[in-house]
């Protein structure tokens, strides 16, 4: 019990960090500023990864919930998904490329700048 505390406290105090900083610096929406905010604290050691694990296995789990909206706004708007099908499926595509490209990139440089400090000591 006292885990899915320190987890939901951490969770809210990211957060809340992510809506000062939208509100301060706006674009991106709050919930994806403070994500970030988290696994910098879990990287940093700030939030004891051991004590929020089970807490986020369970959220991960029961995630779906959290995505009946979305399709629902998709049955909603379905007329205009018929009738932009092809635009979308392009664009989906094309930036599912172009973000898998990047990440690849960026870990490859990531890997091998670590590899040589490592391998320097």
């Amino acid at each position: 019990m006292r885990n899915i505390i320190y987890t939901v406290l951490a969770i809210s105090v990211c957060l809340g960090l992510g809506k000062l900083i939208n509100y301060g610096v706006g674009g991106l929406p709050a919930s994806l500023v403070g994500m970030p905010i988290y696994c910098l604290l879990l990287q940093l050691g700030w939030l004891t990864p051991s004590r929020v694990h089970q807490a986020n296995l369970w959220v991960i789990k029961h995630m779906g919930v959290c995505f009946i909206p979305a399709a629902v706004g998709i049955i909603n708007h379905f007329e205009l998904i018929k009738n932009h099908s092809f635009a979308l499926i392009g664009v989906i595509l094309f930036t599912t490329f172009v973000l898998l490209t990047l990440v690849g990139i960026l870990a490859e440089n990531y890997l091998t700048t670590k590899s040589q400090t490592t391998s320097s000591y």
